[in-house]
């Protein structure tokens, strides 16, 4: 009698889909893929691999059943947590890859690494937790808020709302979801205290000051509103205002608390100076005294308004004097360069920053020839590789967008130029118009603002920029003000203003979603809340993803304080 057949690998395999999983299995599939997601695995699976391990792969259906949960709680659970694991992971590894490239590159140019301190060990994990339990903590309690609100609100609470008033108006309030959600804000505490923290909490602080100022713009609270219900702005009201404080404060901390001015900002305001930063001539012998550096020339400048802006005393028309500058280290550094003085200048000043000609105002124009090119180059680099990006609105009308690229990044030299060289001329303004008693020290604050004023020639399309110059500018006077005890750093200061910050960017979206200029943002905080990758806005206009471009690049075009066309 002949034995039963045996079953085959082929059909083995398709009974292994079938068979049912552990508790451990199931939890990693549910916190690793949602259907959806598998979903489009699996046709990738089906057409890619062979069929052995088409067998062994679940089928879709079977895989949400496996994967669902029994409430709907519990799928929007799992969701948030399946995402705050994949920012972890992102953040984690693009934190360690940063990390060793950035290492490799020191130990390539010889640069000491800095060993890492107690507090910053463990620091890409801490910031990767910090991150992915906000995005957690945040959408978990946005939800339960929202569901707490929902069932105060309802008949079977009544009682608890008579007996606790207080209470109720608290919780039922339709800001309460907003706020509460805020409160995963402190999560970024976890990351180190570091001056990574310091500017996502000031960069938040200045996205949220700017939405809110668009939400109060758009409800009429700022500027009253014309027949067509446009805000009537003043023409010369916009975000170009942002510009001379921050260059007035910058430059001023530049000078005299450069050790709380970014490097990167001051490196390139020096190597965009020709005229006024004067480097080793190749004549200078080599055996010679030191020349100074750069930053000993701003030294100096420092050294000079402290002493009250002293006049010039040429080596050349009295040679038998030994000491022709005032005594101070930061002063004997800059002899070389006063040595050879043109005598026909008169302030130390002018000695210092252009000693071969002693036209101020010539000098001025020897300066915008010399920079004007090398800025322009720059910027036709930086907005040319941007401008690649817009491809198809190139192709389709060429000549208008070449038009616009052109006019913006000659505004921006224009703008850049004018500010750095109108810093320093100012200078050489205030020495020969000012008395020498007057604004010791305040004349760099006052040049700084004068230089920011070029802002207006920029002002369209370069909130950013304005922006990116505020934050640095925030950034430099907190530390200059604790610095000279102007006031006490609050330990976690930067993660209560992120918490602040956060609050007034959730009230804004959900009062006035249109006040959020740039659906990548919109889209970031619908994610954040746990409402899915989506525009709020669009959706309300009901804007299909090819009409949706020309809505969010006009949007995003606007400046801050959106600069009104009379204006522009």
């Amino acid at each position: 009698m002949s034995s039963p057949p045996k079953k085959t690998s082929s059909s083995s395999g398709s009974d292994f889909s079938k068979r049912p999983i552990d508790p451990i299995t199931r939890t990693a599939l549910r916190y690793s893929l949602s259907p959806r997601e598998y979903e489009l695995l699996h046709q990738y699976l089906i057409s890619r691999t062979p069929q052995r391990v088409q067998k062994r792969a679940p089928d879709p259906k079977r895989y949400e059943k496996i994967t669902k949960s029994k409430t709907e709680s519990g799928d929007y659970n799992v969701a948030a947590m399946r995402d705050a694991l994949r920012v972890f992971v992102v953040t984690f590894v693009g934190l360690k890859g940063l990390e060793v490239v950035t290492t490799k590159l020191a130990s390539r140019r010889g640069g000491a690494i800095e060993p890492k301190t107690k507090l910053h060990k463990h620091a890409n994990a801490r910031m990767a937790l910090s991150y992915s339990t906000i995005l957690l903590f945040h959408r978990l309690l946005n939800r339960f808020f929202r569901r707490l609100r929902a069932s105060l609100l309802e008949e079977h609470a009544a009682p608890f709302r008579s007996r606790n008033p207080r209470i109720t108006q608290l919780l039922t309030s339709q800001h309460t979801p907003a706020i509460g959600a805020s409160l995963a804000g402190f999560f970024l505490g976890v990351s180190p205290a570091d001056q990574l923290r310091m500017t996502i909490a000031i960069y938040l602080l200045t996205r949220s000051a700017e939405f809110g100022y668009n939400a109060l713009e758009s409800s009429g609270y700022v500027w009253a509103k014309d027949a067509d219900g446009k805000p009537t702005r003043p023409w010369w009201f916009g975000s170009r205002l942002i510009m001379p404080f921050a260059c007035g404060q910058l430059l001023h901390a530049f000078v005299f608390d450069r050790d709380c001015f970014p490097a990167s900002y001051g490196a390139f305001i020096v190597k965009r100076s020709p005229e006024y930063i004067q480097f080793r001539p190749s004549t200078y012998p080599v055996g010679g005294k030191a020349w100074p550096g750069t930053f000993d020339i701003v030294d100096a400048l420092a050294e000079l308004s402290k002493l009250r802006w002293p006049p010039f005393v040429s080596p050349i028309l009295f040679p038998s004097l030994k000491q022709t500058l005032p005594s101070g280290l930061a002063l004997s550094k800059v002899s070389p360069i006063t040595s050879s003085a043109h005598p026909g200048i008169k302030h130390t000043s002018c000695a210092v920053l252009h000693p071969q000609d002693p036209s101020c105002a010539r000098t001025y124009l020897k300066y915008w020839l010399a920079a004007f090119p090398s800025i322009a180059k720059l910027f036709t680099a930086i907005y040319g590789g941007f401008a690649l990006l817009g491809y198809k609105s190139l192709l389709k009308a060429p000549t208008p967008f070449l038009n616009r690229l052109a006019a913006r990044i000659l505004r921006m030299a224009v703008f850049l130029t004018g500010a750095i060289g109108t810093s320093w001329a100012s200078i050489c303004f205030f020495s020969n118009y000012l008395p020498r008693n007057t604004l010791l020290t305040q004349r760099w604050f006052l040049g700084g603002f004068i230089g920011g004023l070029w802002a207006f020639v920029a002002r369209r399309n370069e909130r950013s920029n304005f922006l990116y110059s505020a934050r640095v500018s925030i950034d430099s006077t907190y530390k200059v003000g604790k610095k000279r005890g102007w006031w006490r750093g609050v330990r976690g200061g930067d993660v209560m203003v992120f918490v602040a910050s956060l609050a007034v960017l959730n009230l804004v979206y959900e009062k006035d979603p249109a006040a959020v200029k740039g659906p990548m943002v919109r889209k970031a905080l619908s994610s954040l809340r746990g409402e899915g990758w989506m525009d709020k806005l669009a959706a309300a206009k009901g804007i299909t993803r090819s009409d949706e471009t020309d809505e969010t690049d006009e949007a995003d075009a606007a400046p801050l304080l959106d600069d009104n066309k009379k204006g522009a």
